[in-house]
């Protein structure tokens, strides 16, 4: 499969009601929590990885959405 049907596959995948629902709640899980002072190195590390999985998918749905 090429990239640019991967990109439209997310863009209509979560241009549904369900979709919005499922991205928005990956968004607080990961955009929207702060870390305490107390936070170790690992959890930094899966967090972040868990925030760019999540920016990996909203790049996918904007190239979906508006072709280059």
């Amino acid at each position: 499969m090429e990239q640019r049907d991967i990109e439209k596959s997310f863009a209509r995948l979560f241009a549904t009601d369900d979709g919005q629902k499922v991205l928005s709640h990956l968004q607080v899980m990961t955009f929207q929590r702060a870390l305490g002072p107390t936070t170790t190195d690992e959890q930094l590390r899966y967090t972040e990885g868990q925030r760019s999985l999540v920016a990996t998918i909203l790049r996918l749905i904007d190239r979906g959405r508006n072709p280059a």
